[in-house]
């Protein structure tokens, strides 16, 4: 399989723009990429001896540079370790301690953090000697080989650590290169795309649900280092973006925006959602915009793209993350391992070439989660009589009530199916009588919604065991940096008083 990819695009299309910073305008072509990403493996061989295998971390936001940097990274074999730059000195502490850097890249602003880091060289990713001036002028000239091979790992993705400590996922070239070959096949990606990106680099998101595939496909991406609402939106119509991608938080801030009733998105094929089950009235909304919604499903393990939803059953498979993508295999097991068949609810497992290569220095974890080839996802699914999956929850997220089964992600869809609830959390608390009852935790439109109404409005749409015991109005619900509602964080509370 071909890897070094800006080589082939320098070649095919040296003058097709690459990648554009959406804040300040910067682009580069695919040949000056290429140079770019050269120069830097030149630069970080001959400053600091980076090799095959080195682990080099990143502190930093969206920056042109920061993709730069991977692909020189790419050419040496090293192995680049994207770090939330919103976490704590302990937690960036943690994550150092176990990727064993040889080098961490910052800017400017987590200067402090950098600093107070264990034993690591560092290098400044902007400004004045940094990365960004070296690669005007390269310590040596020629192209630098490219040395990895497809079973290699590319880079360390640390999880959010909702069960403990972050665990660093190994992604390999093989990994990226299948990924970004079954996205391609089931989004129709051409040389001629284009897609805005938001989601941080640290996230599986920001590199391999769009951004690696369309740079494998030759097409242009333009990176933003935040979520705007109104930006992506003008940024969309002046670039003629082809392809949207969010989680439906996103979907929803973006059509929220007074800015979407006078902007043209007609360029947009469709809009990629994953993360949870995207509200029926908000892809009525996106539809009536021209915008038709492909509701899908991954995780930075496998993929993580591996389910999707054809735009047209968007409405009439309505929660449904279609069908596994091109190369995977897919089967839903009861605890014991056995294959269930339609309408029967067991933990999803994964099979194919864009499965991790294993957590990084975590063998124990690596065992719990790969067994004989599939990848345990953990999420509970079902497949309809049609073949169609459907994600029912975690099953950490379920909880019994009364002996019955009870998965949120069926509760919360009810929720906000009433017309006063903008968002809808459910978890499962401790209960005397039922031994565990649902708690709802809601942001609504209007202080005129009761629990009451809410009750009754479950009462004609859910079996009463399903009916959460507890109502909880909140201004907003806690959420991830890739937009999830952070459960774990309305667990520590739930027992508190509102």
């Amino acid at each position: 399989m071909e890897l070094d990819w800006l080589k082939r695009w320098k070649l095919y299309s040296p003058k097709n723009i690459a990648i554009k910073d959406g804040d300040t305008g910067r682009e580069f072509s695919y040949a000056e990429f290429f140079d770019l990403a050269n120069a830097g493996a030149h630069v970080l061989h001959e400053k600091f001896g980076i090799c095959k295998g080195d682990r080099v971390a990143v502190l930093a936001t969206n920056e042109l540079e920061y993709v730069f940097l991977f692909f020189a990274l790419q050419r040496l074999g090293a192995i680049m370790v994207p770090v939330n730059f919103r976490l704590t000195q302990r937690e960036v502490n943690h994550i150092i301690t176990d990727s064993s850097p040889k080098l961490v890249l910052f800017q400017e602003a987590y200067r402090d953090i950098v600093e107070n880091l264990p034993d690591t060289r560092h290098y400044l990713l902007q400004g004045p000697d940094s990365f960004a001036t070296d690669l005007q002028n390269p310590p040596a000239q020629g192209e630098m080989p490219f040395v990895p091979k497809e079973e290699d790992p590319a880079m360390i993705l640390y999880t959010s650590g909702t069960t403990g400590s972050p665990k660093g996922a190994l992604l390999t070239y093989k990994m990226i290169f299948w990924n970004s070959i079954n996205t391609t096949l089931r989004l129709n990606i051409s040389q001629t795309d284009c897609t805005v990106i938001f989601l941080p680099f640290f996230h599986t998101g920001g590199w391999n649900v769009l951004t690696t595939p369309f740079i494998h496909r030759g097409a242009k991406v333009v990176f933003l280092k935040k979520f705007d609402a109104e930006q992506i939106l003008s940024l969309s119509e002046k670039e003629k973006a082809t392809l949207l991608f969010g989680v439906p938080t996103t979907m929803e801030m973006m059509a929220r925006s007074p800015r979407l009733n006078d902007i043209n998105l007609e360029s947009i094929r469709y809009a990629i959602v994953g993360g949870e089950p995207m509200p029926l009235e908000l892809i009525k909304t996106w539809d009536k915009k021209g915008v038709p919604v492909r509701q899908g499903y991954g995780l930075t393990e496998f993929g993580p793209n591996v389910f999707s939803l054809n735009e047209e059953d968007a409405l009439r498979k309505i929660g449904s993350i279609g069908f596994p993508n091109f190369y995977i295999e897919a089967k839903v097991v009861d605890p014991e391992g056995r294959e269930l068949g339609s309408n029967q609810v067991g933990e999803l497992l994964l099979r194919g070439p864009m499965i991790m290569q294993g957590y990084w220095h975590n063998e124990k974890a690596t065992q719990e989660t790969i067994k004989e080839g599939w990848l345990c996802t953990g999420d509970l699914v079902r497949r309809d009589d049609e073949g169609y999956y459907y994600v029912v929850g975690r099953k950490k997220d379920m909880f019994i009530s009364g002996g019955e089964n009870v998965y949120p992600p069926e509760v919360e869809q009810i929720l906000r199916s009433h017309p006063g609830v903008l968002e809808a959390a459910v978890i499962g608390i401790p209960d005397d009588k039922w031994g565990e009852v649902g708690k709802a935790f809601v942001v609504r439109s209007s202080n005129e919604l009761t629990p009451e109404t809410l009750h009754q409005h479950c009462i004609q749409n859910l079996a009463k065991f399903k009916i959460p015991k507890h109502f909880v109005f909140l201004p907003s619900l806690p959420k991830g940096d890739s937009g999830k509602i952070l459960k774990r964080v309305l667990a520590e509370t739930a027992n508190q008083s509102f």
